[in-house]
């Protein structure tokens, strides 16, 4: 529901004030960092690690996979409340951390190495995501400001956008003697430690409205909260086979690798401004309503990844994989907040969770179905369908669980 100030203005139309701006700007840095750099500028480079080192879908998705792991461990583990009053130390000790983990990647060749440094990645990129959220939209929620939480979101879209175009120039700058996907590792490694020193001067301490190490109460699960639970966990294994492989499959057929920088360029714009654009059709919709529309947004840009022949399909596909998933991401956390007012940074932990088991199954059964059939046309148009199973379930329970986010 949109609540209006004293001189009639919406919560909607309110503009980031100068309070708020830096501690939004801190978060979507670190997101950019984390998420837009920690864990989906794999899918850019990944070609070239394939091409260079011979790694087969199966090995990507065992990389991936890993990397979702850690992921999983790393929400699961921010659960628990050994963390209260030290957020922000956290948080920027694991921005340290992604940055020094990418420039590992580039100086290895091993799979069993790639897969090690990639689960511990995925715990920072986690602890990053859990923490850093905690502190910059508990102030969003605490000012009824939405556009922190654009702003927060829309930094993993940036940091794609950033990577895509980091990954498209390093060849043209004369490498020495290394490889494009190994230069692309440490040119993120150096940006990632350029986000981290302004994260570390901008971001508050400590989450709004929390004492210094007071815990939360334990989480209850109702219905409601399972059901989307489970949904946000199936959109984790929906969304992330086109994610991990959409420049992969922009490659296959491809003259050059103009059409792979587009594809994943046009993903990180979009998934930018997805969340601010979403946001003005809750009037309309509903925050729940809202999310349901995602789910069936993005089953449609997976099955129009593979049906629409080449150039367009990579290029649609990122298109609307960039316009839903990071609003998915971030209203469906929002309506576990909802769900669980009480213990909203164990409802955050537990859904990134669920999240986190679809990633990890998801691209080892794509990269299982894509070694088996030769193209990722199977493992997207199953995807779809995980997707529109969501929306279903969402769509049933759609009553349920206004009503219980209203209460």
């Amino acid at each position: 529901m949109l609540r209006c100030n004293n001189d009639g203005m919406t919560t909607l139309d309110r503009p980031l004030n100068r309070s708020l701006a830096p501690t939004a700007f801190a978060g979507a840095i670190a997101m950019a960092v984390a998420m837009g750099f920690g864990r989906f500028s794999y899918t850019p480079i990944l070609p070239g690690m394939m091409a260079d080192l011979g790694l087969t879908p199966a090995d990507a998705g065992i990389i991936a996979s890993a990397n979702f792991i850690g992921y999983l461990l790393g929400a699961v583990a921010a659960g628990y409340g050994w963390a209260a009053g030290r957020e922000r130390s956290i948080a920027l000790s694991a921005l340290v951390a992604t940055a020094v983990l990418r420039l590992a990647m580039g100086l290895t060749s091993s799979l069993l190495l790639f897969s090690a440094i990639r689960f511990l990645a995925g715990v920072a990129s986690a602890f990053t995501m859990i923490f850093t959220s905690a502190i910059v939209l508990s102030r969003g929620l605490a000012a009824a400001n939405p556009h922190v939480q654009s702003v927060h979101f829309g930094g993993v879209g940036m940091g794609i956008a950033v990577s895509s175009l980091m990954v498209f120039l390093l060849p043209a700058g004369g490498l020495g003697d290394f490889a494009s996907w190994q230069a692309a590792w440490f040119g993120g490694a150096v940006i990632a430690c350029l986000g981290t020193l302004i994260v570390a001067a901008l971001l508050p301490e400590g989450p709004a409205g929390h004492r210094t190490g007071e815990k939360e109460k334990p989480l209850v699960w109702t219905r409601p909260l399972v059901v989307v639970t489970l949904t946000y966990g199936l959109f984790g294994f929906g969304y992330v086979i086109t994610a991990t492989f959409l420049v992969a499959m922009a490659r296959q057929g491809a003259a050059d690798h103009t059409v792979e920088f587009f594809a994943w360029l046009i993903t990180g714009l979009s998934a930018a401004v997805s969340v601010h654009a979403w946001h003005r059709t809750v009037p309309r919709l509903g925050i729940v309503g809202v999310y349901l529309a995602g789910l069936l947004v993005e089953a449609v840009g997976l099955v129009l990844a593979v049906a629409l022949p080449s150039p367009y399909a990579p290029l649609i596909g990122g298109l609307m994989l960039g316009a839903t998933f990071i609003m998915v991401t971030a209203y469906g956390l929002q309506i576990g907040r909802a769900l669980a007012p009480q213990s909203p940074r164990k409802a955050l932990a537990f859904m990134t969770a669920a999240f986190g088991v679809g990633q990890i199954i998801g691209p080892l059964v794509a990269g299982w179905l894509a070694g088996r059939s030769g193209s990722f046309t199977a493992p997207t148009l199953m995807a779809a369908g995980v997707l529109l199973f969501c929306a279903a379930l969402t769509g049933v329970e759609m009553r349920r669980i206004v009503i219980a986010s209203a209460a």
